[in-house]
């Protein structure tokens, strides 16, 4: 016999806990059946998210570290910054689940099942789901299990993964600005690719440390840490002990995820699409939209129906066409980019709330080259 439910999510991560915790706050919900499957429920500090807000937010109670200001540095141009009334903010996995699951679980009306979804399909009324040999049947399915086959060799989108390893590091004497961010600092060897140190300083004494690319292929392990390694030393940070890692790797496409959607399925998170193509950041747009989920679930039986295309959307395809050709180029359209224009806007325009006159002022900012070929091969391959 088929266990019916009215919701299933599947994924208990940041984009499907997110939503079931929209839902548990939302009357609209309360007499709707709701079973998240995941192969774990207590997944830890499995994850760091970063993000920056104009003044108090959502989270706040949440936060593990604030900052006003971030530097930027590379061979060409350096700087440290104010990004005022933008507040960078970071925040813990486990704090964030634990919260939100402190919400869900305070409702009758959701159910967990911990096991590992085998198979899923759509029928005319809803969702079958097969897990740990067991059906469930949904009216509505919302998927944040990514499926990297369906984009990892699709030859009219590029592919750039945001791959790093971090060592949140403590040392015995103060050692770290805390009152900065290190945002980009891309004065590491480039070695043919992308490459940069992303530093955030919990206080005087503990940060972490990320050496990130963004490039089609990843790396050894240890080549991550050795690049970790020659960064501290070249700053004569030398006397530390490292308190944990953390490894991961984000997909940059322009792929249509929206092609993955039906009536009965809206795929979420990173399988949805909902990460920034062109710079991996995924927690903020999550945290909106989820709560445009919920207001489209009001009006709305289509799942098909909810996704709807940018301006952006066509930006980040040009320009993850640019890093996919010239992937050694990198740290110059970035450089370029923060030495021409105020953070601001760039906040503004990588959140996807900027003006045209705005999106103006980051397109000139940049290179010109690279993103005119770009654009004349997009448009000859649609003509």
């Amino acid at each position: 016999m088929k266990s019916k439910y009215d919701y299933i999510i599947l994924g208990a991560g940041a984009s499907g806990l997110l939503l079931a915790y929209r839902m548990s706050k939302d009357a609209f919900f309360n007499d709707k059946s709701i079973l998240i499957i995941d192969k774990e429920k207590h997944k830890g500090n499995d994850r760091t998210w970063c993000f920056w807000e104009d003044g108090a937010g959502e989270w706040d109670a949440l936060l593990t570290k604030t900052w006003s200001n971030v530097y930027f540095g590379s061979d060409s141009f350096s700087k440290n910054i104010s990004i005022r009334p933008y507040v960078y903010k970071m925040v813990r996995s486990e704090p964030f689940y634990n919260s939100l699951w402190a919400d869900i679980n305070a409702n009758s009306n959701f159910t967990f099942v911990e096991g590992v979804v085998d198979h899923f399909q759509e029928s005319n009324t809803g969702v079958e789901v097969i897990a740990n040999n067991e059906t469930y049947f949904g009216s509505k399915l919302f998927n944040s299990l990514p499926n990297s086959e369906v984009y990892v060799a699709h030859p009219k989108y590029p592919l750039i993964h945001q791959h790093f390893v971090g060592w949140f590091v403590k040392t015995k004497t103060e050692a770290f600005d805390d009152s900065m961010a290190t945002f980009m600092d891309f004065t590491v060897p480039q070695n043919g690719n992308t490459r940069f140190m992303y530093v955030l300083a919990i206080d005087k004494q503990t940060a972490l440390f990320e050496y990130t690319l963004f490039s089609k292929d990843l790396l050894a392990f240890s080549e991550y840490e050795d690049g970790i390694h020659s960064y501290l030393k070249q700053r004569n940070i030398l006397d530390y002990e490292i308190i944990e890692k953390e490894q991961g790797n984000i997909p940059m496409t322009s792929f249509e995820f929206n092609s993955l959607n039906s009536k009965h399925i809206l795929n979420i998170g990173t399988a949805g699409g909902w990460t920034k193509a062109s710079t991996g950041y995924t927690f903020q747009n999550t945290s909106k939209k989820t709560k445009e989920v919920i207001s489209f679930l009001k009006k709305n039986e289509d799942l098909s129906k909810f996704w709807k295309s940018t301006k952006f959307r066509f930006y980040d395809l040009i320009f993850l066409d640019v890093l996919a050709n010239h992937n050694d180029e990198g740290a110059t359209i970035f450089s370029s980019m923060f030495r021409k224009t105020n953070i601001k806007t760039i906040f503004k325009f990588l959140d996807e709330e900027s003006t045209l006159l705005e999106d103006l002022k980051i397109i000139l900012s940049v290179p010109p080259k690279r993103f005119i070929q770009a654009f004349v091969k997009r448009f000859i391959r649609k003509v």
